[in-house]
């Protein structure tokens, strides 16, 4: 397939700066793969849109304030680093931009400083030195890493923002944002219908957001992405399909992850590895049943992901119903629902 073909419809003025608030207050656009039929709600209808017995799976990864300002040593020249992930130690995988040669010292305040040692294709990495552990480091000093086209500097309110409410286990340098437009007054009307809710976790990292730049899409290479998947979150999706109720995946990380899971039975597995599952369409489903997903940028795996869930026709009119309605789109925007 070519590249041009995941060309959605897209307007830049609909790219949402922040979130709505209460969260639960989002637009969600619901679409029925098997008639193409849309119908407009928001978040808090999502009990009325599901079926008692519907499990939903979110993804509780948590995301590091991964954007740090350091200083190019001697001159002092500000640099932005964005960790990416821990390679074992003190050895984290990175990205710089500009240009940087292995040796290249960044300072990070007084007693902080980081020493590039590797910076080629398959990516950058550096040594850091500090009396504290990096992550900590983060915390004190970094920002959220927010996607670059949000034009504004991370602020104090997206530490709570750019995080969802399931948030458990630090990993991830992005928001799996589908799971950012819940509250627990929705979950306990969600509750009250008999639809429950469970946890797997896929660190979001570079494979999610790395940039296709084949036009043949099958040359694509994705990175790989840590997954969990529990004995109890395995068990529970057992037990909706078995009772013939619906797993619905809360965004395309859950929906990765549940599928690199399945046996040749159909069944999740419980596990631990990395995914480096790439869903384009033709892909077979065999757990995911209904999506909730974000607005996604054109020619991207998330928006092949979606079309291979609900066809490519029928996300293009989905997405052109999107922007006329003015739905806000990409990580801070509204929703789908594809059933």
């Amino acid at each position: 397939m070519q590249l041009s073909e995941f060309d959605v419809p897209f307007d830049p003025a609909l790219i949402a700066a922040q979130p709505v608030l209460p969260r639960d207050q989002a637009r969600l656009l619901r679409l029925t793969r098997a008639t193409g039929a849309m119908t407009h709600h928001h978040v808090c209808d999502l009990p009325e849109l599901l079926e008692p017995g519907d499990l939903l799976v979110v993804n509780d990864t948590k995301v590091l304030p991964a954007r740090l300002v350091g200083h190019k040593q001697p001159t002092g020249t500000p640099v932005e680093v964005l960790f990416v992930k821990n390679l074992g130690g003190s050895m984290w995988e990175v990205l710089i931009k500009g240009r940087l040669r292995v040796g290249q010292l960044i300072a990070f305040g007084a007693q902080s400083r980081a020493t590039i040692v590797r910076r080629d294709k398959t990516g950058t990495a550096v040594q850091v030195e500090s009396p504290i552990p990096v992550t900590q480091l983060l915390h004190e000093r970094g920002q959220m890493p927010l996607p670059p086209y949000i034009k504004r500097p991370a602020g104090r309110d997206d530490r709570d923002w750019y995080q969802t409410m399931f948030a458990e286990h630090e990993g991830a340098i992005a928001a799996p944002t589908a799971g950012l437009h819940f509250t627990p007054p929705l979950l306990q009307r969600l509750a009250e219908k008999s639809i429950r809710v469970v946890s797997v976790t896929l660190h979001v990292g570079l494979g999610t957001f790395k940039p296709v730049t084949v036009e043949r899409i099958e040359d694509h290479r994705m990175d790989e992405e840590w997954f969990e998947i529990s004995d109890s979150a395995a068990e529970a999706i057992a037990q909706a399909k078995e009772r013939g109720g619906r797993v619905v995946a809360v965004g395309t990380t859950v929906v990765r992850a549940l599928e690199t899971a399945v046996d040749q039975g159909g069944s999740v597995v419980a596990s631990t590895g990395s995914s480096r599952l790439f869903i384009t369409p033709g892909y077979k489903f065999r757990v995911v049943d209904v999506l909730m997903t974000n607005f996604h940028l054109p020619r991207t795996t998330l928006v092949m992901l979606v079309s291979a869930f609900a066809g490519i026709e029928s996300i293009q009119k989905a997405y052109a119903e999107a922007v006329r309605e003015r739905y806000r789109f990409y990580s801070y925007g509204d929703a789908m629902l594809i059933l």
